[in-house]
């Protein structure tokens, strides 16, 4: 049984580290080693991460996913995350969640097959609860955030997002040099949102 760490910030000047000493505890308590960790800032709404997409590759048959809560993981809308649902299951991949106690469970040895499986559909019960509470939150921020943003425009202090160009130039640059989506998310630590805007905002260069 293969142990993975994942770790996730939404946005790049938060610390995605933050919960490493916390999973660490955890794998120790439990007589567990971490084989490898993958660290990213990126949105939970998208599937497209970088770091997530690498863990999945690296993921064999049986393997645990180790988290501090479900929201590290999906913030995703119904159909992404029924996506990431079906490769999770394809691998009979197990997620441990710190937050979610009937998920610690999965990692012990004394339970009988009877046992585990009812473990494992109580786990599916709850990831999925907070699976969808993580989608809620996510939803109802943006719409705080967005009305916010119609009473500044109605107060005529909206000036909108400003568009980070010299991040946009260097995706330009590295996408002329051929260079894939993969590779730049990588080398500049940003989103395949941010590509998408970059590139939109090329052509509007053009």
């Amino acid at each position: 049984m293969t142990v993975r760490a994942y770790l996730r910030a939404s946005t790049s000047d938060q610390d995605a580290q933050r919960a490493k000493a916390s999973l660490d505890r955890f794998a120790k308590d439990k007589g567990l080693k971490i084989a490898k960790y993958y660290t990213e800032n990126a949105s939970g709404s998208t599937l497209e991460r970088l770091a997530l997409q690498s863990m999945l590759d690296d993921c064999l048959h049986g393997d645990i996913i180790l988290l501090e809560s479900i929201d590290r993981l999906t913030r995703l809308n119904a159909k992404d995350w029924g996506k990431l649902k079906q490769r999770l299951q394809a691998f009979n991949l197990g997620l441990v969640v710190l937050d979610i106690p009937t998920t610690h469970s999965i990692i012990s040895t004394e339970q009988d097959e009877i046992q585990q499986r009812i473990a494992h559909a109580l786990n599916d019960m709850f990831i999925e609860l907070f699976a969808t509470f993580a989608r809620k939150d996510y939803e109802q921020r943006r719409e705080r955030q967005q009305q916010g943003i119609d009473k500044a425009k109605a107060q005529g202090k909206y000036k909108g997002k400003q568009a980070n160009i010299k991040r946009y130039q260097s995706i330009i640059k590295l996408l002329n040099a051929q260079h894939s989506q993969r590779e730049i998310m990588a080398v500049l630590k940003c989103s395949a949102h941010t590509i998408a805007r970059a590139k939109a905002w090329h052509t509007s260069q053009s």
